[in-house]
């Protein structure tokens, strides 16, 4: 029998936008389990991007998500809503969240939840969903690979860049990743890149093109790295914008990308369909998460703090020295 839940939790609230230290703790009433979403005791939660994006006020949650930062979670289900029959309390679970995930508890839609991977512990589970639905989602989800395809991501040692560099090893493509220093380099080694390139000291369009070019380019720095990549790019390549860590505002010619008929394209994910987002989860299940039990992927935790210390999370976060994920524990 479930032992009766709490009637409020410890939560992380923004007191106003602004810089880390307006994370500060709190406290709040349980929310309620809809139909068709469960209700997780939280385990871990990620600290990702968007989190921050959100803290200083320019990524505001969709209309009824939590406003509580946090987009996933680990943990056990401990109550279901109507008509949700994959998931029972007691489950292990990872999941996306629209948000709420600073906190003790969180309600999710129950098609989002995956079981934590074989191989796994729980800890580290909580830092999968959001980089393996995202990378997932606009890398590899209906499109055909080219077979020994030459995949640049770069920022190779951070939570997106260190699942995508996973994923395109265990999906047969020659990945090559931009690092900042030696450490980060022989991390995404570890990880399968078959080419660090520091961008401190090497110039990533030359190396990519001695190498054939980029089928594939997964970019989160934006600023003048958008005329580059097309540069790096091959023929009828494939350029993925998901962050725009040096700015959004380029001025760009865009012969070079029409004459080697690249397709430029981008996506936030915590905006698309609920569907879609169920989608992707069935996906990753069938997928990509039999391959955590085949050794073939890891989950790449950088250190694990406390969920009250959720500011010193997103400064480690910003200060960009971190290899693989921050996650925080209720």
């Amino acid at each position: 029998m479930m032992a009766s839940l709490p009637d409020d939790m410890a939560v992380v609230e923004m007191s106003e936008p602004g810089a880390a230290e307006v994370l500060v703790p709190g406290r709040r009433k349980l929310p309620t389990c809809g139909a068709g979403e469960v209700l997780i005791r939280v385990t871990a939660a990620g600290v990702n991007g968007p989190d921050l994006v959100q803290r200083r006020g320019h990524y505001p949650p969709p209309k009824g998500a939590s406003d509580l930062l946090g987009l996933e979670v680990s943990g056990e289900v401990v109550a279901c809503g109507d008509g949700v029959n994959d998931w029972q309390p007691g489950d292990r679970v990872c999941a996306l969240t629209n948000g709420g995930g600073y906190a003790e508890y969180v309600a999710v839609d129950a098609s989002h939840c995956l079981p934590v991977p074989q191989g796994v512990d729980e800890v580290g589970a909580a830092g999968l969903p959001e980089t393996f639905f995202t990378v997932w989602s606009n890398v590899f989800l209906d499109h055909a690979l080219p077979e020994d395809g030459n995949f640049l991501v770069h920022g190779g040692a951070g939570g997106i860049g260190s699942t995508a560099l996973q994923l395109g090893r265990a999906m047969g493509l020659n990945v090559l990743t931009t690092v900042g220093s030696d450490d980060a380099a022989e991390f995404a080694t570890s990880l399968g890149a078959a080419r660090t390139i520091d961008f401190r000291t090497e110039d990533f369009v030359a190396i990519t093109r001695e190498a054939g070019g980029a089928d594939i380019i997964l970019d989160i720095i934006g600023g003048d790295y958008v005329a580059r990549n097309i540069k790096a790019a091959r023929h009828d390549a494939r350029i993925i914008q998901l962050a725009f860590n040096k700015g959004s505002k380029v001025e760009i010619d865009l012969m070079p990308m029409m004459l080697k008929r690249i397709s430029y394209t981008g996506s936030t994910l915590r905006s698309r369909s609920e569907a879609f987002k169920t989608r992707v989860a069935e996906a990753l299940r069938s997928e990509v998460w039999p391959l955590f039990a085949k050794n073939a992927l890891r989950p790449v935790t950088y250190k694990v703090l406390p969920l009250a210390e959720a500011a010193e999370a997103h400064r480690l976060m910003e200060g960009g020295n971190h290899h693989g994920k921050i996650l925080l524990r209720p």
